[in-house]
């Protein structure tokens, strides 16, 4: 209970339940390609997204950074992809969750595998190694980790080539093999191409090769704008036409007995460069004191504590930042499912989290200008649980 002052009350910091916790089992990132791998068959696969139809061949697009709620707000530069709207999740209109945190390397892990992030091991976009104490960088996989120890199960890929399914990922040649690829997507083959209308041609062939198969394809340069520009910037607007040319021209494609799914691993949000909507870890005494290292990123923090400081840095952060952010303890994070059900969540990820987690409601950061002078400056931003970041399309096309 807030203890009154003179000016009244203290406002209450945000509850922990209060926050929007992802679909999972029902309708998240990782409920999708086991949803498709069951309707092909493939043993031990559950078919959780229930709106979905079983076909033959399934090909997913995954677009870095097309939020749904970006989607919607930009009807006249993506035409094709908006006509298909009403598509999405099984012709509901209804949108997926990514899963917490909404950030790349969590949710490719996430779709890959078919786990959520307390299951796979990927709980966000930079978290602590338990056995050296380091903060790992999962997108760019910094400092080196042996990739099966770090994420030992099987990718949903591995699971469908070897119950017979064509399986194959049409990609950027930089992403062949690197461990954020061997850890999530890998199984059957990779197939490298630079531009995007060689991926989508190529993707089509692929469908066509196997009387079963599953392709995945990717394109990652809107996010890119996105952060750099803003996601209404005319760069960004570009990009976004772009994507829904390709959206159309695999979609033209489509060998028979084909759905193409397009989806995303986040959407996001632009951030006012002011000392209120920033917040700097590095020029604030209060939200340092007691913290070892800061993880995650703006709108997604995982704060490990030095030992015997936990509550402290707890109570501080959730003084100082409790109207702005959900800011909860790890054990109060995993309970209320904010990284997966917690009867799932497997306990080597368990110091990977933060002895703080904290996720962004409103229109802010806790940038770290020294620590991230190139993350601090970004334009467009992600990682938290508001539908801005959360929902993504599952845009549906079939043959």
């Amino acid at each position: 209970m807030a203890q009154p002052t003179a000016w009244g009350p203290l406002p209450e910091p945000l509850a922990v339940d209060s926050a929007p916790v992802p679909e999972y089992g029902s309708g998240s990132l990782a409920d999708l390609l086991p949803t498709l791998a069951a309707g092909m068959a493939v043993p031990g696969m559950t078919a959780s997204i229930t709106e979905l139809t079983p076909t033959d061949r399934n090909c997913v697009f995954l677009i870095d950074g097309l939020g749904w709620e970006q989607l919607r707000a930009h009807p006249d530069e993506a035409p094709f992809m908006t006509s298909l709207l009403g598509s999405s999740r099984g012709n509901t209109g209804r949108p997926l969750t990514t899963g917490y945190p909404a950030t790349t390397a969590t949710s490719l892990a996430s779709v890959g595998t078919g786990l959520p992030p307390g299951a796979h091991g990927l709980p966000g976009y930079t978290v602590r190694n338990p056995e050296t104490g380091a903060l790992m960088n999962q997108l760019r996989w910094q400092p080196w980790t042996s990739p099966g120890a770090w994420q030992p199960y099987p990718t949903v890929f591995q699971l469908a080539d070897a119950a017979g399914v064509h399986a194959a990922q049409v990609s950027s040649p930089t992403f062949q093999n690197t461990p954020l690829t061997k850890v999530a997507l890998s199984g059957g083959t990779f197939h490298g191409r630079l531009t995007g209308e060689e991926r989508m041609d190529l993707a089509a062939e692929q469908l066509a090769v196997g009387d079963r198969s599953l392709v995945y394809t990717y394109y990652a340069e809107l996010d890119g704008a996105g952060h750099r520009f803003g996601v209404d910037s005319d760069s960004w607007r570009g990009q976004l036409m772009c994507v829904d040319r390709l959206v159309q021209r695999l979609a033209e494609q489509l060998p028979p007995r084909t759905a193409l799914y397009v989806t995303a691993d986040h959407g996001m949000i632009d951030v006012p460069f002011d000392e209120q909507h920033r917040i700097d870890f590095d020029e604030d005494w209060e939200l340092r004191a007691g913290v070892a290292l800061l993880g995650g990123e703006g709108r997604a923090r995982h704060v490990y504590a030095v030992p015997g400081a936990e509550n402290d840095v707890l109570t501080c952060w959730r003084e100082v930042l409790g109207e702005q952010f959900w800011v909860a303890s790890r054990d109060e994070a995993i309970a209320a499912g904010w990284f997966g059900q917690p009867d799932r969540f497997d306990a080597r990820v368990y110091d990977r989290i933060g002895d703080v987690v904290a996720a962004a409601r409103d229109d802010v950061l806790i940038i770290a200008s020294e620590r991230e002078p190139k993350e601090s400056a970004m334009v467009g931003n992600h990682g938290s649980m508001t539908p801005a970041e959360q929902l993504v399309p599952l845009l549906e096309v079939r043959s």
